[in-house]
């Protein structure tokens, strides 16, 4: 978990969502000492509009003005997060995920704001969003269409129970399209025209998925939709809600709304529009149609707004990994991996990996390598479950071909969307899966030297770890039924756990001679010997 400490009290958290358009703060005091009584009461909130991105395609590049205007924002949020004692979780979204001078305003984040930020994929700001939303609007136990319309990306999601069983980014903020259809908020009839046609084109891929699932309820966050329900209101002549949280508008009053807002051809005079912050009037016409499009294309009858979005999702999602890393894992159960997390990592594996049952009996031996030597290598919880992760798809490359397959590996995971996980973590994962046979980590290897040192000693430690584990499993099939370790003054005893009746001198062989790293890693000589057990049991 990407993380900055602003207090001693754990007990208080700060999530940040830096989206194109606008930054989002919510500080929130934690309650319940486990996962299954953890809850939050927001502390305060803080919303700036920063307008990080620009641009009709892709958002090649941050401007200066707009890193500038970004650092400041964070600098005031920090010392609101400050000020409460909270540790702060950041995440960047669209703008930054497809900046190529992306890490100049990272850099700058952390030196001059204290704030690392992670950049999440659009399929994590989804889940994450997923996961905001229950909490705002009481439909767990329904099936769902979430969308949530930002400043550079749209994001629609299937969900039930909590589980995302369909979900896609599209490239449709309301900054971007503004950006390309609507320069400076002018609205021309052919434009809202070549809007629509654009916007249900790029859905259309979509569209097949969410008929075959269905959903019950539909479901609209951020500020698009939070505006069309304060527009919808106002058509009304109703009086302002304390909050529109559960707000509900139909189809029909949508399309009222959108063709209000295209009849003003600038944002100027649309700025005077009841219920339209002023701010919001150059971009909301291109937010509008997305959503319209959005409910035409899936057959939407109504939206339910919720006001929790991407930033509780963040904190949600912190709460529950800091409850998490604080529990102790057992040694022999290989489900304290967060499950979203797990399930997506066996899914990708099963995809690509023709022996899952070798890969999984891998892992299962690395995990007890890595809490035999923990007290020498003092990595958390944490770096566990990456390793987990890793030793699952470390033969995932073998899809693209068996010759340099550990590059391969690294590839595939690395353009895999991976939820629960956060773009740090895949690259960690990567690598580690990268180096499982061949080169060690070296810092002439472009990816390995990117990362800081923190990363590049956790990624050097997991790949020492699963190389010998791996050779431990060398015939496939699972003749090495447990691994025991235990260190004694500067040699570390690695005994490889057999059946009598099973020759394991291959296994031994080949984990001894991939224990070079480990060695290096531990600063102790590492021996490989075969310990026969009686009363082992199946190799499976």
């Amino acid at each position: 978990m990407t993380s900055s400490t602003g207090g001693d009290d754990p007990g208080v958290v700060a999530a940040l969502d830096l989206g194109t358009n606008s930054f989002h703060l919510v500080v929130a005091r934690v309650h319940g000492g486990d996962l299954d009584t953890t809850s939050f009461e927001v502390v305060t909130r803080e919303k700036e509009t920063v307008r990080l991105g620009h641009g009709g395609g892709d958002m090649k590049r941050l401007g200066d003005d707009a890193v500038e205007r970004g650092i400041g924002a964070l600098r005031r949020m920090r010392r609101i997060a400050d000020s409460h004692g909270a540790t702060v979780r950041a995440v960047a979204t669209s703008a930054v995920r497809e900046a190529e001078n992306a890490d100049v305003f990272l850099a700058r984040a952390r030196d001059e704001a204290g704030i690392d930020v992670e950049v999440i994929s659009g399929v994590e700001e989804a889940r994450l969003i997923h996961l905001g939303v229950l909490q705002a609007v009481p439909v767990f136990e329904r099936r769902l269409l979430l969308v949530d319309i930002g400043g550079g990306s749209t994001e629609v999601l299937v969900g039930e129970r909590g589980e995302t069983l369909a979900a896609r980014s599209f490239k449709l903020g309301a900054v971007r399209l503004t950006d390309r259809f609507f320069p400076g908020g002018a609205v021309a009839p052919s434009s809202v025209a070549d809007c629509r046609s654009y916007v249900r084109s790029v859905l259309a891929g979509f569209e097949r998925e969410v008929h075959q699932l269905g959903f019950e309820v539909a479901i609209a966050s951020s500020g698009t939709a939070e505006t069309v329900a304060s527009l919808v209101r106002a058509r009304h002549g109703r009086p302002a809600p304390h909050t529109y949280n559960r707000f509900e508008f139909t189809r029909d009053e949508l399309d009222d709304v959108v063709a209000v807002l295209a009849a003003r051809r600038t944002a100027a005079t649309r700025a005077s529009i009841p219920g339209l912050e002023p701010q919001r009037a150059d971009i909301i016409v291109a937010g509008a149609i997305v959503l319209q499009c959005v409910a035409h294309a899936f057959d939407v009858a109504a939206f339910t707004f919720s006001d929790a979005a991407l930033r509780e999702g963040v904190l949600l999602d912190t709460i529950a990994r800091s409850r998490r890393a604080l529990a102790a894992p057992s040694p022999d159960d290989l489900h304290h991996l967060r499950d979203v997390a797990r399930r997506s990592v066996l899914a990708l594996a099963a995809r690509c990996d023709d022996d899952l049952d070798h890969s999984l009996h891998v892992a299962r031996l690395a995990l007890r390598i890595f809490d035999d030597t923990a007290p020498l290598h003092g990595l958390s919880s944490t770096a566990r479950d990456l390793l987990e992760a890793a030793a699952t798809l470390a033969n995932v490359g073998l899809v693209v071909a068996h010759s340099r397959h550990h590059l391969h590996s690294y590839y595939v995971i690395r353009n895999s969307e991976l939820t629960g996980l956060t773009d740090h973590e895949i690259e960690l994962i990567a690598q580690v899966a990268r180096y499982h046979r061949k080169s060690a980590p070296k810092d002439s290897h472009p990816a390995f030297q990117a990362l800081d040192p923190t990363s590049r000693h956790l990624v050097r430690s997991l790949a020492a770890i699963l190389r010998v584990a791996i050779g431990l499993d060398r015939s496939h099939d699972g003749r090495v039924v447990d691994v025991r370790t235990v260190g004694h003054g500067g040699r570390l005893r690695i005994e490889a756990v057999h059946a009598p009746d099973r020759d394991v001198a291959l296994e031994v062989y080949t984990a001894q001679e991939r224990s070079a790293l480990l060695a290096e890693v531990l600063e102790r000589r590492v021996d490989v010997v075969a310990v026969a057990r009686r009363d082992a049991g199946p190799a499976r």
